[in-house]
This record gives C-alpha cells, sequence and structure tokens, in this order.
C-alpha cells in the first residue's frame, strides 16, 4: 500500500517516536523511509560583519543538529532492517517545506508527531501537525505525545 514514507524530524524524542511507527510500518509494507530536516531561516536581520558572522554559526549550529536528528531516525530504520534516506533542507515555513519533500520525493504516506497542544496553546503557537495535515495532498499518520 505504502511505497515511501516521508518521517519530518527535529530530533526530539517525540520525532523519535514517530520515527519508529514510521519504521515498523514501512517494514511491514516493503517500503522506504524518507527523512527531513527543516531548517528555519535565521531568525536576526542585521547588518554588517556580526550578522554574517552570527548566520554561520546558526548555520553550522543547525546542520549539526539536523544531521544528528537523521541519523536517529537511520538508526531507527537500520533496526528494522528499512531502507532510509535523509535530507536537511532550508525554508521559510517549516510545514511548506515538508510538503515539498514529499512532492519531491513521490511519498505516499508523511508519518510525524505531535505535542497534543490544545486549547489557546494550540492556537497562539499553531502546529507544524496541523498545517501538514490541512495542506499536505498524501495521507498524514500523526503519532501524539
Amino acid at each position: 500500500m505504502f511505497k515511501k514514507i516521508l518521517v519530518p524530524t527535529d530530533g526530539s524524542a517525540l520525532a523519535q517516536s514517530a520515527a519508529t511507527t514510521a519504521a515498523q510500518l514501512a517494514k511491514s509494507q516493503g517500503a522506504e523511509v524518507i527523512g527531513v530536516y527543516v531548517i528555519d531561516p535565521f531568525p536576526y536581520i542585521g547588518m554588517g560583519e556580526a550578522s554574517a558572522a552570527g548566520l554561520q554559526s546558526y548555520l553550522t549550529e543547525s546542520r549539526n543538529l539536523a544531521g544528528q536528528a537523521l541519523d536517529a531516525l537511520g538508526k531507527v530504520c537500520a533496526a528494522e532492517g528499512v531502507p532510509f534516506a535523509g535530507d536537511t533542507i532550508e525554508r521559510n515555513v517549516v510545514y511548506e517545506g515538508v510538503i515539498e519533500t514529499a512532492q519531491a520525493e513521490g511519498c505516499d504516506l508523511i508519518v510525524m508527531a505531535s505535542h497534543g497542544r490544545q486549547g489557546m496553546k494550540a492556537l497562539i503557537l499553531g502546529s507544524v501537525a496541523q498545517k501538514v495535515l490541512t495542506h499536505a495532498s498524501v495521507p498524514v499518520m500523526i503519532v501524539k505525545g
């Protein structure tokens, strides 16, 4: 039924739980897992050398965190004997990066974690998972935390 499963990750324990669910599902379906880590844009817009140095430091740290998160996802997939490929992308809007990756990779399912915020917290903080669920053209499985 599923051949390519996209798993967005931020390296959190909650994302790791979604990774486990996705890897087990992929194993049962004979599918592969595609991991994606979306880097938010540099949060400071300034001028001069301080801005350039800050940007480089931010990108270096973000790429290191992305590598660690994707390595952890890859290990979960390896433990289940599931093929895995990971990628790090930079997007202004995280949910759009997730959806673009799903389309570009030809994924037929997105498995991702959600913190399960409710009420005012959900309204104020927004939810990447909710936006992916709303805008994706493929099925989305939400693993609640």
